[in-house]
C-alpha cells in the first residue's frame, strides 16, 4: 500500500507498506521535487513473511579502536556545540550492507556500529513516561544539531531509544520505555520542530542497564540518542 501526505510547507511523505503493514519504503519528496529515501526494506518478490534473524549475530565482537568518549557522547558534559560534529561521525566499523529499521531497532550489534548520545540530563521520575517542562529545554542542544544536519541532508534518520531501571516487570518496562522514547520523539517535533518521520523510536526496558544494579536508580531511566542513517539509507540519499 502507498500512502502519501502533504504537509502544509509542501514537502511530500510517501510510505510504502506490505501487506502485514510494515513499512518497506519511506520518501521525503521536496516542493522542487527533489526525493531522498529515509530507508527501504528489500520486499520478497512473492510477498511471503520470515521470522525474524538477528543480522548481528554473524558479525564478530565490535572492537574499538577509538576511546569511549568519541564512542559514547555523555550529555551532562558535552559543550553545546559538540553534538552537530559527535552526530556527523561516520560508524566505528564497516557497514557491510543496508539494514532495515525493524533491524537496526532489534539487534543491538547492529546499533553499536554508531556512535550515541547518553542524554542522561535528562530522567524520568520512577515509572513515568512524562518529563517536566525545565527537562525539555535539556534537548534544545542535540535538536539544534538534529535540525543543522536535516538541513544538510533531509533523508537522515535518528533512532531514540527508551530505557528503565530493574524495578519492575520485565513487560510493564518495556511498555514504559517505549512511552519514553516516543515522548522524546514528540517533543523534539512539537517543541523544536523536528520532522516527526526523520525519527525512530524504540523502548529496550530494562535491558541495557547504565548503572548496574536491581535497586531503583534515575540513571537508567533514561533515553539515548543514535544517527543511524548509515545504516538504513541508500548511499545515493547519504
Amino acid at each position: 500500500m502507498r500512502e502519501v501526505i502533504q504537509r502544509s510547507n509542501g514537502v511530500k511523505l510517501v510510505t510504502i507498506t506490505n501487506r502485514w503493514g510494515d513499512v518497506i519504503q519511506r520518501s521525503k519528496v521536496m516542493p522542487d521535487g527533489r526525493e531522498y529515501v529515509l530507508f527501504y526494506a528489500e520486499a520478497k518478490s512473492d510477498g511471503s513473511r520470515e521470522a525474524f534473524v538477528d543480522p548481528g549475530r554473524e558479525l564478530p565482537p565490535l572492537r574499538l579502536s577509538i576511546p569511549i568518549g568519541d564512542y559514547i557522547l555523555d550529555a551532562t558534559s558535552a559543550e553545546p556545540s559538540a553534538f552537530l560534529n559527535f552526530l556527523l561521525e561516520p560508524p566505528v566499523e564497516q557497514v557491510e550492507r543496508l539494514y532495515s529499521v525493524e533491524e537496526v531497532r532489534r539487534s543491538a550489534r547492529v546499533r553499536d556500529k554508531v556512535r550515541r548520545v547518553d542524554l542522561d540530563s535528562l530522567t524520568f521520575e520512577f515509572g513515568k513516561a512524562t518529563i517536566a517542562e525545565d527537562q525539555i529545554q535539556r534537548l534544545a542542544d542535540v535538536a539544534d544539531a538534529i535540525s543543522r544536519i536535516l538541513e544538510r541532508n533531509p533523508a537522515e534518520t535518528f533512532l531514540i531509544e527508551g530505557h528503565t531501571d530493574a524495578v519492575g516487570r520485565d513487560e510493564a518496562n518495556l511498555l514504559l520505555s517505549d512511552r519514553r522514547a516516543e515522548t522524546i520523539a514528540v517533543a523534539l517535533s512539537d517543541v523544536f520542530g523536528i520532522p516527526p518521520e526523520n525519527l525512530v523510536t524504540q523502548g529496550y526496558g530494562e535491558r541495557y542497564l547504565k548503572v548496574r544494579t536491581e535497586a531503583p536508580e534515575r540513571l537508567n531511566r533514561r533515553v539515548t540518542i543514535r544517527r543511524i542513517t548509515p545504516l538504513v539509507t541508500p548511499v545515493a540519499s547519504r
